[in-house]
């Protein structure tokens, strides 16, 4: 399995991420949050990083950098779960600014909560 982020995996749609924090599910692993909710489609991820939390920029695109390589590196835990049809938004919601082992630690914290709280479903 290759380790890619493919544009068809990319949550772009604005009608998806309004419907994803209406009618979503959250589960958390501090300083990550995971919104979810099940969709028709195939597995959709999109990253965020607040504007209060990171005035500049640079800061923001910085730490989606690191959320979208977290991610990445991580999914397998995901598609080995079977976990095909669902929308996520992974957001910072730090405002300390983070370091590689630290998103990587916390995303399969976030992973393994996910896959955990979907299966009592």
């Amino acid at each position: 399995m290759p380790f890619t982020y493919n544009k068809h995996e990319k949550l772009k749609s604005q009608k998806a991420i309004e419907k994803l924090f209406v009618e979503g599910n959250s589960v958390s692993a501090y300083p990550l949050r995971l919104v979810y909710s099940k969709n028709e489609d195939s597995l959709k991820v999109g990253v965020s990083a607040s504007k209060r939390n990171f005035k500049k920029a640079v800061d923001r695109i910085r730490v989606k950098r690191l959320l979208r390589e977290g991610y990445r590196l991580n999914k397998k835990l995901l598609i080995d779960q079977n976990i095909g049809q669902y929308t996520l938004m992974i957001l910072y919601i730090s405002k300390e600014m983070p370091d590689f082992e630290t998103i990587d630690k916390k995303m399969k914290v976030l992973f393994n909560k996910f896959t955990d709280q979907i299966s009592k479903l």
